[in-house]
């Protein structure tokens, strides 16, 4: 039905853009005088909705969505945003409840309620899309609402984590009135209540961000407009960021791009080096006939070396990673590396004739062409050239587009295929969980009894997450045991920035994802 009411708000939400974009939000010598901060990466979204997003996109549904919980700058745990207060009312971990700020809106005016809420999250599970988020909600049994502010949500399990479930962008708060509880959007529009707005959406090229006036939260915007501008590789990045064309890169510097900046230093260009927790492995499909023997995952886990991989290609701007769970969080092991040790091909042909393998395996090794940075043929080609060298296998390479590539193994096409793990939570259950059970996050189906029915439940019903490092460790062992998932490295976050740009120290999340509002111009302050 048409909303006239609705209608006249947008118009006057579109006429007010203009006047966003030209007056400051600021004091005189605010960034307007030189535009919007421009940022360049080379992770564009799939989506707009966040129904249909798992992915890369929540970079930018972090800037134009809001969730009831988030990360203030310096926070490691979440802490209300959309929500007053949140927090479990009962002593088992299964009943969790938030009560909304007062006076929310979305950015065209109309009311955020905890109708709202429930619609959006409730979406998730209904849509159930193919690349979405709705894993997440493993835990979540039924929402109940009081009012236009309460929402109390009904676990079907003790989920400590269920916390950092709602603090993810795949959580974020969307109209009712505009986001069908039974479809994905497909218009590349967005209603938000973020604390920014949509100016302008050329997909895949760029999106230009203004601020949003009806924002409550507790972001503090440092600009009144920021320009994301989507590149396809770093060299044409950074080409651009020293040309001037952009004022900061984030998300795809290359080594090689990164190696540069950090030798050639220039005096109009910063180099910000920050811990990461994003990581990079190889997945193992059980129902090739290959792949799917233990014997040959065992022995690519003997031969694999990280710290060439890290090294070669990567020029040391990766270290190499021998657990799923990265270094950093609580309940991080080592235990490929000491149950490996140190790559050995006489280790590894043992390994296969006790199988009774004595033939040179052929295995095809996919990866996507468009994501996880330029380095990530190169790294494909060396652990080509590490398992050929060895005289057990014969690799071939293949590659796709990130669309089609995730629906190849989706499909269970791939025998063996590289993956990348930006987490949803800073937390190693987000590390171990997506990637497990019938129904994970890899389209691959990974029964194990033992991690999913024991020591996650075990873990979650713990809401000190210093107490689950045993749960945490015993799980990354079967892992290991299965070696169904071989960790290669893990990175680190780097941001290059004029040298008229201050806050992208402050501007990372704990999952590092951007924050665009801490971004500003020195010589505005």
């Amino acid at each position: 039905m048409f909303n006239r009411n609705r209608f006249l708000r947008r118009v006057a939400a579109i006429a007010s853009i203009s006047l966003v974009a030209g007056c400051s939000l600021l004091s005189d010598g605010s960034p307007d005088n030189k535009g919007p901060i421009i940022v360049g990466t080379t992770s564009a979204p799939s989506t707009l909705d966040p129904a249909g997003a798992y992915d890369g996109s929540w970079e930018l549904y972090r800037n134009i969505y809001q969730t009831l919980l988030a990360y203030p700058n310096g926070a490691t745990t979440p802490q209300p945003d959309a929500a007053q207060s949140c927090s479990f009312t009962d002593s088992t971990s299964r009943t969790y409840r938030c009560t909304l700020r007062e006076g929310l809106k979305f950015a065209d005016g109309a009311p955020l309620t905890a109708e709202a809420v429930q619609h959006s999250i409730d979406r998730i599970r209904t849509i159930n899309a193919p690349s979405g988020p709705a894993g997440l909600l493993g835990s979540l049994d039924r929402i109940q609402t009081s009012g236009d502010r309460e929402i109390v949500f009904h676990l079907n399990k003790p989920d400590a984590t269920f916390p950092f479930v709602l603090a993810t962008p795949a959580m974020s708060i969307v109209d009712p009135d505009d986001y069908p509880a039974n479809s994905l959007r497909k218009d590349n529009k967005v209603f938000g209540s973020g604390p920014y707005k949509i100016k302008s959406y050329d997909e895949g090229k760029q999106v230009t961000l203004v601020a949003n006036k009806n924002y409550k939260g507790f972001a503090k915007l440092q600009n009144d407009a920021v320009t994301i501008r989507y590149f396809q590789n770093s060299s044409s990045m950074v080409k651009a960021l020293r040309a001037k064309q952009i004022d900061v890169t984030y998300r795809g510097l290359a080594a090689d791009d990164i190696l540069a900046l950090q030798q050639h230093g220039s005096s109009d260009l910063e180099l910000i080096d920050g811990a990461g927790v994003d990581i990079s492995y190889l997945v193992f499909n059980p129902k090739d006939p290959w792949a799917g023997r233990p014997a040959v995952r065992k022995a690519i886990a003997q031969i694999v070396n990280r710290s060439a991989i890290a090294h070669k290609v990567y020029k040391d701007t990766v270290d190499p990673l021998y657990s799923m769970v990265p270094t950093g969080l609580t309940g991080h092991t080592t235990g490929f590396f000491d149950d490996y040790g140190n790559p050995s091909v006489p280790k590894a042909r043992k390994i296969l004739t006790d199988a009774g393998i004595t033939q040179p395996v052929p295995l095809t090794f996919w990866y996507t062409t468009d994501r996880y940075g330029s380095e990530t043929a190169l790294m494909f080609q060396e652990l080509k050239r590490q398992l050929e060298a060895s005289g057990l296998f014969t690799i071939t390479i293949k590659g796709r587009p990130w669309k089609t590539y995730v629906v190849g193994y989706q499909k269970g096409e791939y025998p063996v295929f590289g993956r990348g793990w930006f987490p949803d939570f800073p937390d190693a259950d987000n590390f171990i969980a997506p990637f497990v059970g019938e129904h994970n996050a890899l389209g691959t189906p990974y029964p194990s009894k033992e991690i999913t029915d024991k020591l996650l439940p075990h873990s979650r019903a713990e809401s000190d997450r210093a107490q689950t490092v045993k749960d945490m460790e015993q799980a990354q062992q079967i892992l290991v045991n299965d070696a169904r998932l071989i960790p290669l490295w893990q990175g680190r976050q780097y941001i290059a920035a004029s040298e008229d740009i201050s806050g992208g120290e402050q501007s990372l999340d704990p999952s590092t994802i951007m924050m665009m509002w801490t971004l500003h111009r020195k010589t505005s302050w």
